[in-house]
């Protein structure tokens, strides 16, 4: 199994990076908030984990080790896929993650596209401890959001990882117009996108009704 890759970026788009390590490209699928932090040319390091099917084999990427182990872990509860668990880390950290388990919060967990009330339900019952005691730290750190032009690359980003998940363009505007209301800012800066999309994520679960 690959457990991680190190190399150079050639390619990167939505949900996927190619990253070329030893004269090879691997092509890893990633969360917004991980993609988010790589650039074409640069050298990057990332977790992976490797899932096998009878007619494929798929890498998945990650900013580190916890946030993988997080992803192989809720793979184990029934009807829990590649794509779905991926979707969870997308939302939340591993932390909040833990809190969500351990206090048994439904109404958080629904905030990931794709599961509804009683999947959420099954979910936490079926995780139990499997995911550790939570640390208690905080489970999205506040960033620094700084003035920038109203073409900033940061909210475009954002905006597009909210449309490449499956959002209407609309719905992920409002949601990320939302987040930025709610910190005082009029555009994301580079190093808030992680943050802002978790934040938009969670809007958007929380308005699905």
């Amino acid at each position: 199994m690959i457990a991680s890759l190190t190399g150079i970026v050639q390619h990167v788009t939505l949900d996927r990076v190619v990253l070329e390590v030893g004269g090879v490209g691997y092509l890893v699928h990633a969360t917004p908030g991980t993609l988010a932090g790589l650039r074409v040319g640069d050298s990057a390091s990332v977790a992976t984990s490797m899932v096998v099917r009878e007619d494929s084999m798929t890498l998945f990427g990650f900013a580190d080790a916890d946030e993988r182990d997080v992803f192989e872990v809720v793979q184990t509860v029934s009807g829990v896929g590649p794509r779905l668990a991926l979707a969870m880390v997308a939302v939340h950290t591993p932390e909040s993650l833990r809190r969500i388990v351990a206090t048994e919060d439904t109404a958080a967990l629904t905030r990931v596209p794709g599961i509804g009330k009683k999947g959420a339900q099954r979910i936490l019952l079926e995780l139990g401890d499997k995911l550790g005691p939570p640390s208690g730290g905080e489970a999205v750190p506040p960033g620094e959001v700084s003035a920038m032009p109203a073409s900033d690359a940061g909210t475009v980003q954002v905006v597009e990882a909210l449309t490449g998940l499956g959002w209407p363009v609309k719905a992920a505007e409002d949601a990320v117009a939302k987040v930025l209301a709610e910190t005082g800012a009029e555009v994301v800066a580079p190093s808030d996108v992680a943050n802002t999309l978790r934040a938009a994520l969670r809007t958007l679960g929380g308005n699905r009704g």
